[in-house]
This record gives C-alpha cells, sequence and structure tokens, in this order.
C-alpha cells in the first residue's frame, strides 16, 4: 500500500536561487529558452514535467540555482505561464514570492509568424506584441498568436 508521503514529488531544496513554479503544464523547456538555459552555462537546473497541483490540475516547475531573475525576465515569462509564481531562494529559504503579471507589451522575444510583416524583412525593427487574454498581438500587422503557439515563435537567441 502507498502512503500519501510516497506519493510527495521529492525534488532536492537549492541554497540559493529561483524556482518557479506554478508553470503552465508542457512551458517548462521554453522557460528555459526564455532564460537563455542550455545546459553551456553552468547553471544547476531542477525540472519537474505535467506534476500534479490542486491549483493547475498538473503544472510545471523549474528550479534554477544561483541565479535570480530579472524583471524583464519575470515579464516574459508571464506571457507562457501567466498563474506562475517566482520564489527566490538564499542560503535554503524562501525570501521573496511573488505572482507574474502579464505586461501589456513584450518586445524581441516573439517572432511574428506572419511573412509579411516588417519585423520578419531584413529591417531592424523589433517585434513587439500586445498582450491580449489569450495571446499576443503583432503591433506592426496586427497578427495574433495564440497562447498555445507562442512556445513555437519565441524569438531567445
Amino acid at each position: 500500500m502507498t502512503s500519501d508521503a510516497d506519493k510527495q514529488l521529492r525534488v532536492s531544496k537549492i541554497r540559493d536561487g529561483t524556482v518557479i513554479d506554478h508553470v503552465t503544464a508542457g512551458q517548462a523547456l521554453n522557460v528555459l529558452a526564455i532564460l537563455d538555459i542550455d545546459g553551456s552555462g553552468g547553471e544547476s537546473v531542477s525540472i519537474g514535467i505535467n506534476v500534479p497541483s490542486d491549483r493547475l490540475a498538473n503544472k510545471d516547475i523549474v528550479k534554477v540555482e544561483g541565479r535570480e531573475l530579472s524583471q524583464s525576465e519575470v515579464d516574459v515569462l508571464s506571457v507562457i505561464a501567466p498563474e506562475a509564481t517566482i520564489n527566490i531562494v538564499r542560503d535554503y529559504e524562501v525570501v521573496d514570492k511573488k505572482r507574474v503579471e502579464r505586461p501589456a507589451e513584450v518586445t524581441g522575444i516573439v517572432s511574428c509568424p506572419n511573412r509579411n510583416c516588417i519585423t520578419t524583412a531584413d529591417e531592424p525593427v523589433s517585434t513587439r506584441f500586445e498582450v491580449l487574454s489569450d495571446g499576443l498581438r503583432c503591433a506592426f500587422c496586427g497578427t495574433i498568436v495564440r497562447d498555445d503557439e507562442i512556445g513555437e515563435h519565441l524569438a531567445v537567441a
């Protein structure tokens, strides 16, 4: 017989860094892309994908050792993980916890899928999208990218 304690997720605590909790299920790898974490920078990262959650049914969790997120990184994360909470950890203790808030617009992080948009031509124009309740609208051509498509159009290097 399995006890409730055996059903709990067991992921080690981090000493210092950021825990991004309540990420929309299936978006953890996009979170890593936004944060430009590809394994070459030496960060220690723990990921939970499709973890059971009381609030979201299923969620992803990303723990990044030795890194605190900037406000611009948090703003970008809010687009793909609007329910996320950001926990700043120092000396194994959560010292700051906040929910993300979706900004009014995002610039330079999502590419426009419209081939005729000025941002996809050889012009020095950064993408700019208005944040909608269920996606993003290109400020230049009006093309809408739905929430479930944003990961496909991340313009993160």
